[in-house]
């Protein structure tokens, strides 16, 4: 089983109770803003904590509250890609994909498919949106993860960016096969990336 969740979490009067299991390829959350689905991920990396329940991905368990088990976010091995890509604006391209990789070494040929080799030596400020984009990914293929969330990576791109992205997040589908839990509101997205739909309302 690739994601194993059981998640409870309040916030003033709004709780969210979440629950999945699903096995390899992509899942993806598809709903509206404000379904929680960013605190569903949030609680999976670590950087929010659920009032109950358990987080296992691949058989490992990261949450369980009725264990006593929380892994701190970096132990999780959770390759992150936010809403916004997060590059480190002092460190080049190469330098930010380096940041992620184990021992400091980026292998730039791991991730020819990203197509951002040659913007290696660039800075984040020349980088387009969709270029920033899949630097954020390759950072977070490059950090060795367990598995990959993904939080509106094709938000305020064009259609162009947009495809470019689409056929990245396809191929760590398809080919890395990387366990995948994708948010989004664009229903042609979730359909075109998951191996299944789960609806948040």
């Amino acid at each position: 089983m690739a994601f194993d969740l059981r998640l409870a979490k309040r916030f003033g009067d709004t709780r969210i109770d979440f629950a999945l299991s699903a096995g390899e390829g992509a899942t993806v959350l598809f709903g509206p803003s404000g379904a929680g689905k960013t605190s569903v991920l949030n609680m999976i990396a670590g950087v929010l904590r659920p009032d109950s329940g358990h987080v296992r991905v691949s058989g490992d368990t990261l949450f369980d509250a009725d264990a006593g088990i929380d892994l701190p976010p970096e132990r999780r091995r959770a390759g992150y890609v936010f809403q916004e890509a997060r590059l480190f604006p002092h460190l080049r391209v190469r330098d930010n994909l380096r940041y992620g990789a184990p021992g400091g070494e980026a292998d730039m040929a791991a991730i020819d498919f990203l197509g951002i080799a040659h913007l290696a030596e660039r800075w984040p400020r020349t980088l387009s949106g969709g270029e920033a984009r899949r630097v954020a990914i390759g950072r977070a293929l490059l950090s060795a993860p367990a598995f990959l969330l993904l939080d509106e990576p094709l938000s305020s791109l064009d259609r162009a960016r947009r495809e470019e992205i689409l056929a990245a997040i396809e191929h760590i589908r398809d080919v890395v096969r990387l366990p995948i839990l994708m948010v989004t509101h664009d229903a042609g997205e979730a359909e075109r990336i998951g191996t299944r739909i789960v609806a948040m309302a």
